[in-house]
């Protein structure tokens, strides 16, 4: 079977019921087919999201531990796992941005149940804030018109947003040069080595990650320089925290 990006979001949109089974008059539903087609359904949808993100963005897509609901014990089996359902399964291979749709849904078939997990410090750096700050943030720079790359919501509540790659090195200087080098800031840059867990993933175990603001299935330029997002970043997460402790 061959897949396309468009054949995809068909499969990852479709959201039908699931047909009424033929039975005998009185004979109850089988429950387990219905929930076996919930399953499939959301197999799909992580396929066609994989597919979305490696071909249509120009992500590396790497396979992630999954931890038990509530934030319990993590897949990867290590009874003393520091960071259990978010961190990369040490035996799966990582689907290189640019592979084809149908290649990259070949290869997650065989990770089933894996989070999806986006690389750090290739296409992107992020930058994660509190949530009330990151959604303040966000309201007042698409009021500036600023280009805005996308923004994570983490179920732990951090806002992760999408910047040029290079920013985590660059932090400390931006903040010295913005007077924001010893203010009380509730905000941290990931790079190089870092992850950050992609919709529709669970993080570990805490509920589902979502987008904040989506990328653009359209258009995907270079995500913008923090220098020009770290200013209102640092100033509205500075007055939250002040506000905080007040």
């Amino acid at each position: 079977m061959v897949f396309t990006i468009g054949s995809l979001r068909e499969t990852r949109q479709q959201r039908s019921g699931v047909a009424a089974e033929v039975r005998p008059a009185g004979r109850p539903a089988v429950r387990p087919t219905v929930r076996a087609g919930v399953r499939r359904r959301a197999r799909a949808d992580v396929y066609a999201t994989v597919a979305e993100y490696v071909a249509l963005y120009g992500w590396a897509v790497v396979p992630g531990a999954r931890a038990a609901r509530g934030g319990g014990g993590c897949s990867c089996g290590d009874a003393e796992c520091v960071r259990p359902g978010a961190h990369p399964l040490v035996f799966a291979g990582e689907i290189p941005a640019g592979t084809a749709p149908e290649q990259a849904v070949e290869a997650w078939a065989q990770v089933p149940g894996a989070a999806v997990l986006l690389p750090v410090g290739r296409s992107f750096d992020v930058i994660d804030v509190a949530e009330a700050s990151g959604r303040r943030a966000l309201v007042r720079l698409e009021r500036m018109g600023l280009r805005l790359g996308p923004v994570l919501l983490t179920p732990t509540g951090r806002a992760q947003f999408f910047v040029a790659p290079g920013a985590a090195a660059e932090l400390p200087h931006l903040l010295y040069r913005m007077g924001w080098d010893d203010a009380e800031l509730d905000l941290r840059c990931l790079g190089p080595g870092d992850h950050v867990t992609a919709p529709p993933s669970d993080l570990g175990g805490h509920g589902q990650v979502s987008w904040l603001r989506a990328p653009l299935p359209d258009c995907v330029p270079q995500p913008p320089e923090a220098r020009l997002l770290l200013g209102t970043l640092a100033y509205i997460s500075h007055r939250d925290s002040t506000a905080a402790y007040a």
